[in-house]
């Protein structure tokens, strides 16, 4: 029998003790440590296919790397790249959509795909790209979501509306779509961009609250400028300006 244990607050690790037997697939990179009695072999699921599809649509790596425990009582350790928390499921025939790279590792038969939002409008405006990753099967998984994690459970009929960036992962079954930012002053000075990301109950939401998308877009006008030539330079420059920097 697998057993978890999640370690930390805002940068977590999830260590796993295995039986003899006991099969880890994880997301290539996310090792953290593993004992002496566990084999590791890397694998391109899929063929040169698969890892492409992995690779450029669903923001993981080429390769899945599968740890074997080789006796009882061996452990492995994976831990997310950006401040977070990591989350335990536990599927049983159901399906849950996540933001790309949430996936960390999972045990059991995992069905690790990627899906197309239902309509182009919910991938070109919604923020968090127009692919997210499908979670399946018969299997205990763990996720790796932006800041801290709010769970919802909406009733039936019952709407959230939500920053799209913000949406870490749902329930298979509930209506996702993405809607204008309504009123003319919310959309131009509202801040918060011309979309927000709707779904419909019943079901499971988890919100995350530090996207690195928007950790990244705060950093920005900390970092080195380019310089010389580049005509973009100067508009960086007077970004920043504007912004109080």
């Amino acid at each position: 029998m697998i057993t978890h244990e999640i370690l930390g607050d805002d940068m977590q690790a999830v260590v796993l003790t295995l039986g003899g037997g006991d099969v880890v697939r994880a997301e290539a990179g996310a090792l953290m440590f593993m004992t002496d009695q566990v084999e590791m072999d890397a694998r391109m699921d899929g063929g040169l296919l698969g890892g492409l599809k992995r690779k450029f649509l669903a923001g993981e790596s080429l390769f899945i790397t599968y740890f074997k425990s080789l006796g009882a009582g061996a452990r492995v350790a994976f831990a997310g790249p950006y401040p977070g928390k990591i989350i335990h499921v536990a599927l049983a025939g159901q399906t849950l959509l996540c933001q790309r790279d949430a996936f960390l590792c999972a045990t059991g038969s995992i069905d690790l795909s990627i899906a197309f939002t239902k309509r182009l409008g919910a991938g070109f405006f919604g923020g968090e790209g127009f692919i997210l990753q499908k979670l399946g099967g018969t299997c205990q998984a763990w996720v790796e979501l932006d800041g801290e994690v709010r769970v919802l459970d909406l009733q039936p009929g019952e709407l959230l509306r939500v920053n799209p960036g913000h949406v870490g992962m749902f329930q298979a079954q509930m209506a996702f779509d993405v809607q204008m930012m309504p009123g003319i002053k919310n959309k131009l000075f509202g801040g918060e961009g011309l979309f927000l990301a709707t779904l419909t109950g019943p079901g499971r939401v988890w919100l995350q609250t530090l996207p690195i998308a928007n950790l990244a877009h705060a950093l920005e006008p900390y970092l080195p400028q380019p310089s010389g030539d580049d005509d973009s330079s100067g508009v960086k420059i007077v970004g920043n300006l504007l912004g109080g920097n």
